[in-house]
């Protein structure tokens, strides 16, 4: 192969080839550890919830039509009739003219189809009630069904499960869950110039950066994370840990040796296994143009540039979504899961058509404005990241864009 040429594609399309990847197995997990776990499965619910119309409120339980008319200066009267326990199922149909009190979470008697709160009437004597206001039928009742109606998906397939989510599988019983697998990644940091984090660097040798961050950025995708350690530029130490790697997790990354050098072997060792191919050397996005997509064994490995900040960016915008795609969430290329911020633009910013940048930005207040200020600098640098709160798209086809101009910001 011609290595002198980066066979560069599109972001979007780069995105649809790593969505080409299956997700990995699925497994079961108790639900306490379910929590960010991705449901392999519809969840389905055996039982209604609530499983009875209750009361959403402290008050009485009455029929909607008695109340109608009733206001400050025209009350209506309903006759109390009992008031039940917060766990009492009462069988004794409500009567037209009657009430019965209720607690939060009581069950409402036959015949009622509302809840009036108690700021909201006067007790007259032992057994009249006045009422205050007029109430609707549902008014303050939890329906019956309302949250999960049985035989429904209570919870769908590829949702990655979020606290609220665990307390309704409680609310159904569930004590456990299918779910996917945590996919497993291994991370490789090559490159004679790197050094261990408690190495004092000789000139012209830097410490391992990216294996922290990368590692990072991949447990915050829901990934299993195995760090195998500094490789040298060396074809055959590059090719034994990436062969060992791989026999260890779903997907690997490798930073560094992505870009077209004398150095560079990420390309010729990876078209060194038989069952490998190159899909794209080379996105059109910055930074992170020379990031290597390949597959291995049906495994896919990105090779990520070795640029610190180059590298995160990458990893951000297709190394996460990847991860969140192995491990089966839905929609994890769906760039409008993105938490994003608006603000104003607080300098201009040019950029190359044809090529998708991704801009540091910090968020600050000026005057009363959520401005977006560009924390410009060279890859390499990691005061750039540091500085950021988010980033900011500029699209391929814009050639800058203007101070002033409104903009979202995508926070990470």
């Amino acid at each position: 192969m011609d290595h002198g040429f980066f066979r560069v594609i599109s972001p979007a399309r780069f995105a649809e080839l790593l969505s080409a990847n299956a997700p990995v197995g699925e497994e079961k997990a108790a639900l306490d550890d379910c929590l960010d776990r991705v449901l392999a499965h519809d969840l389905l619910a055996a039982e209604n919830i609530p499983a009875a119309d209750r009361s959403c409120m402290d008050g009485y339980a009455v029929r909607a039509a008695d109340t109608f008319g009733a206001s400050e200066g025209n009350p209506g009267y309903v006759e109390l009739m009992r008031s039940a326990a917060i766990d009492e199922v009462v069988s004794q149909p409500l009567r037209p003219g009657e009430c019965m009190g209720i607690a939060t979470g009581g069950i409402l008697p036959p015949g009622a189809d509302a809840v009036i709160m108690v700021e909201h009437t006067q007790m007259l004597g032992e057994t009249t009630v006045e009422i205050r206001r007029t109430v609707t039928p549902g008014e303050n009742v939890m329906l019956t069904g309302e949250d999960v109606s049985a035989g429904h998906a209570a919870l769908p397939a590829g949702r990655r499960l979020r606290p609220q989510d665990v307390g309704l599988m409680a609310a159904l019983g569930r004590t456990s869950a299918r779910v996917f697998r945590r996919p497993r990644c291994g991370i490789l940091s090559t490159g004679d110039e790197l050094v261990p984090v408690d190495a004092v660097p000789r000139p012209g040798q830097v410490r391992d950066v990216n294996s922290s961050t990368l590692a990072c950025l991949a447990r915050q995708a829901g990934a299993e994370v195995r760090c195998h350690g500094l490789v040298p530029d060396v074809r055959d130490a590059l090719r034994r840990a990436l062969a060992a790697s791989l026999e260890e997790n779903d997907v690997v990354f490798i930073s560094g040796g992505s870009s077209i050098g004398t150095r560079d072997l990420t390309i010729e060792v990876l078209e060194s296994f038989a069952d490998s191919e190159i899909i794209a050397h080379g996105v059109s996005i910055s930074p992170g143009k020379p990031t290597i997509l390949a597959r291995v064994g049906g495994k896919p490995v990105l090779g990520l540039p070795g640029q610190v900040t180059s590298a995160q960016v990458v990893m951000l915008v297709f190394g996460q979504p990847l991860l969140r795609h192995l491990g089966g969430e839905k929609g994890a290329f769906d760039t409008a899961s993105r938490i994003m911020r608006r603000a104003r633009l607080g300098a201009n910013l040019s950029s190359k058509p044809g090529r998708e940048d991704y801009v540091r930005v910090r968020l600050e207040d000026r005057d009363g404005t959520l401005t977006a200020m560009p924390r410009l600098g060279k890859s390499g640098l990691l005061r750039t990241m540091l500085d950021a709160d988010g980033l900011l798209r500029l699209d391929a086809s814009l050639e800058g864009m203007t101070a002033g101009q409104d903009v979202d910001v995508w926070i990470f």
